[in-house]
């Protein structure tokens, strides 16, 4: 059975607390690891997490504020350490080349892994393969600021009864996915008439970032949105002045957008706990998670459609 889960690793936004790193996530999707936004002592999670760090493949960065990016320098040398022999991608704004530069080589050690660096120029199409796309947009944080969509690519679903009702067998079936028809004893089969579309799974991720177009295009009809909540709306204007969400802004974000589970993350320090932001999230979109450090949170499964 594939692995596609969420692995909290942090869930405070600039200043860690005694109860959270800075934020961190991992992606947990089939052979891929995404790990989004590495803040400071994310190596250390993921002891905690009991996670290895070779699980981590793909490497998306939204900007390079430290909360985000400075984790990055221990998770680099770690790999190295590890010895880990799968090529790791990392993503990130073009515009901070220079940052990124100076945290993969911040101290000395040897290097390991081969880190292959995708800075972003431009939203669209960051990485695709057979199964998945990964696309970026731009968010409104007041520096170069990307938000990430992964989504798999619709598939079907063979029905063996109708399969075996039209003698359809062996290499014909490989023959009928890829081709959608074949002949057959002198009638065309197509393949509707012997499966069921089989969609997608996908996850978006929105951190630091005003409520603006592109988080709905990022959102839309995901069936795990990631989303930061910064503040609760007593501080709604504050939020806005400093290109952050509130948590009933994540919520409508989910509720218009068609989510089916939402993760609020990246919560200010000045907050001790997380339950007044999981009430005001709840009242308006009820399938609302307030992401804990070292929770796992499983990538909502898609029935046949």
């Amino acid at each position: 059975m594939s692995l596609r889960e969420l692995v909290v690793l942090g869930t405070s936004s600039q200043v860690p607390t005694r109860y959270r790193n800075h934020n961190a996530y991992l992606l947990r999707w089939d052979e891929e690891g995404f790990l989004f936004d590495p803040g400071e002592g994310t190596q250390r999670q993921f002891i905690l997490a009991e996670v290895a760090a070779s699980a981590i493949t793909r490497i998306c960065i939204t900007h390079f504020h430290g909360d985000h990016c400075l984790g990055l320098a221990g998770i680099v040398q770690r790999l190295s350490l590890d010895k880990v022999a799968h090529e790791v991608h990392c993503y990130y704004p073009g515009s901070g080349q220079g940052y990124f530069e100076r945290l993969r080589r911040a101290s000395i050690y040897q290097g390991h892994v081969s880190l292959k660096a995708h800075p972003l120029e431009a939203p669209g199409l960051v990485f695709e393969n057979r199964k998945i796309e990964l696309r970026s947009a731009k968010l409104q944080h007041g520096v170069d600021t990307y938000g990430y969509r992964l989504q798999e690519r619709d598939d079907c679903t063979m029905l063996p009864e109708k399969l075996a009702e039209l003698g359809v067998k062996g290499p014909a079936i490989g023959q009928l996915k890829r081709d959608g028809w074949i002949e057959l004893d002198g009638r065309t089969i197509r393949l509707d008439e012997v499966s069921v579309e089989k969609k997608g799974q996908s996850m978006a991720f929105v951190m630091d970032t005003r409520l603006c177009d592109s988080c709905f295009e990022l959102a839309k009809d995901v069936d795990l949105l990631v989303c930061e909540a910064t503040y609760l709306s007593s501080e709604e204007r504050e939020a806005r002045e400093h290109g952050h969400m509130t948590a009933a802004q994540a919520a409508r974000l989910a509720a218009e957008c068609g989510v089916r589970q939402l993760v609020i993350s990246h919560f200010s320090q000045r907050y001790p706990s997380a339950s007044a932001f999981l009430a005001e999230a709840q009242a308006i979109f009820p399938a609302t998670i307030a992401a804990r450090d070292l929770e796992r949170v499983v990538v909502p499964r898609r029935s046949k459609e």
